[in-house]
């Protein structure tokens, strides 16, 4: 597997390009050094971003991982797509790859402003650009889609919550009000600022989950429905048919609301939220190569 940033690259990229990795890499070091909680955080190296480059060529994958995840989640569809030929570019959104705590403090505004750096970073090497993202990833990816429609030449939207299933995302918002509330006057015992979280890979997931963030993925998705209709890239939407915590019926709405007129739906027979790591990916990276080559 490639490693991070440095090894991949094998010509000079652009002045401008260095300079965004090198941005990106320091502002890591410096958040993971502020918020790393040792016995909590994970391995520095889950939560780096990282460019694929293909010297020749210049198509490209802007490529968003998923809340309280980390760029490592999308390694194993980032090291595929480079197999295909493609540059790709895994940005590290504000709050990941740090602590819990950190994510806590962040919000919908941070992490699309990492996705849109990243454009800018995978611009500098790449002509034509597909946006990607899985679960939270794939909703900031259908937000850059609505935002920047000339940006892109695709859009692949894998798992997006526009429907959480999980009975503490009902609760999110009036509970998010009350820790507001009640920390300003300091009674911390009866607030509640996190929630367990039943990861499918823990090796880079947090095991908790912020009631904070829950409400900033509400915020972002009531944003991205309402506009889903001036999404005109093609389009791929995915999800796994008995997902536990993002309702399927997420990405079916997703797929009728859109209003591309070259889009495709597909499920994949599976009971887990996380259908891009482990063997299952293999039919996941199936589909998408079949939509990459009708492009």
């Amino acid at each position: 597997m490639n490693d991070c940033l440095t090894n991949t690259v094998k010509k000079p990229l652009s002045e401008c390009c260095k300079q965004g990795l090198a941005h990106e890499e320091s502002l890591f070091d410096q958040d993971y050094q502020f918020h790393a909680i040792e016995g909590e955080s994970k391995d520095k190296s889950i939560g780096k971003p990282y460019l694929l480059h293909h010297p020749k060529n210049k198509k490209g994958v802007l490529l968003i991982h998923g809340l309280m995840a980390a760029p490592f989640e999308v390694r194993q569809w980032a090291d595929a797509l480079y197999e295909q030929g493609y540059n790709v570019y895994a940005p590290r959104l504000a709050g990941h790859g740090t602590s819990v705590v950190d994510l806590a403090t962040r919000n919908k505004l941070e992490w699309i402003q990492a996705v849109e750096r990243g454009y800018k970073i995978l611009a500098e090497c790449s002509d034509d650009i597909i946006v990607a993202g899985f679960s939270t990833g794939a909703a900031l990816a259908l937000n850059m889609a609505i935002r920047h429609p000339n940006k892109f030449s695709a859009l692949i939207c894998i798992s997006a919550p526009l429907k959480l299933k999980k009975f503490s995302a009902n609760f999110a918002s009036p509970v998010n009000h009350w820790n507001k509330a009640f920390g300003l006057i300091k009674i911390r015992q009866i607030t509640k600022e996190f929630v367990t979280n039943h990861a499918d890979n823990p090796h880079i997931n947090y095991l908790r989950c912020p009631v904070s963030s829950i409400v900033e993925i509400k915020k972002l998705m009531k944003g991205v429905r309402q506009n889903l209709a001036r999404i005109t890239l093609p389009t791929l939407v995915m999800h796994a048919t008995h997902d536990p915590k993002v309702d399927v019926q997420s990405s079916k709405d997703i797929y009728r609301l859109i209003g591309s007129k070259n889009k495709t739906y597909h499920e994949i027979d599976f009971d887990q939220h996380g259908i891009i790591n482990g063997e299952i990916s293999a039919q996941v990276f199936s589909q998408i190569d079949l939509f990459l080559q009708k492009l």
